[in-house]
């Protein structure tokens, strides 16, 4: 089973890649998935949705877009780890989500948060519906990182020890969902 981690961040000076790369590790030594892909959507570089036609078609035009189905389609669950902005997810984000439709379907979808006090839970709960849209099935099991600010050390994040818990929760969760929806998202004959 391949697990995508989606760092969701574009901005500069961004934390996000620090709150990625500690989740990536994380899921290394959980080791219930047996590769875990990244995909930084600042390097990744999409442009506006800019495809003439519906995502479900796949009828993609732009090799950035096939570059994208590629890693998503590849994928048999998903990680988003994303900043809060505004009580919501980024414009990048959504943005990502939006440019695919089949390659997402019927995978289980973890999410790591930060921020200030809500710790991103207010984006999380934005996130699901959207996921849900594109038949996702976003865990009850999250990851909320608050005061992100206050776990970084030399650009490396060190959160509480209930934090990484979480983590390992939700992994735990992920693989059962992922496991179970396999079936779906084998080809139908």
């Amino acid at each position: 089973m391949d697990l995508l981690v989606v760092i969701a961040s574009t901005r500069p000076g961004r934390v996000g890649l620090s709150v990625g790369q500690w989740f990536i590790e994380q899921a290394q030594q959980h080791g219930g998935f047996d590769n875990v892909q990244v995909a930084d959507l600042m390097e990744l570089a999409l442009p506006l949705l800019d495809e003439p036609q519906h995502p479900r078609l796949r009828k993609y035009t732009k090799e950035h877009t096939v570059r994208w189905s590629r890693m998503v389609d590849a994928a048999d669950a998903v990680v988003f780890v994303m900043p809060e902005y505004n009580y919501s997810m980024t414009a990048p984000l959504k943005n990502a989500i939006d440019f695919l439709y089949t390659e997402w379907n019927y995978k289980a979808a973890g999410l790591v948060s930060y921020g200030g006090a809500s710790g991103g839970l207010r984006a999380q709960q934005q996130v699901k519906q959207v996921l849900t849209a594109v038949r996702m099935m976003p865990l009850p099991e999250s990851v909320g990182i608050s005061f992100v600010s206050q776990h970084l050390k030399d650009g490396r994040l060190d959160p509480p020890e209930p934090v990484a818990q979480s983590a390992q929760v939700m992994l735990d969760e992920l693989r059962k969902w992922t496991l179970a929806l396999a079936s779906l998202r084998s080809p139908v004959a």
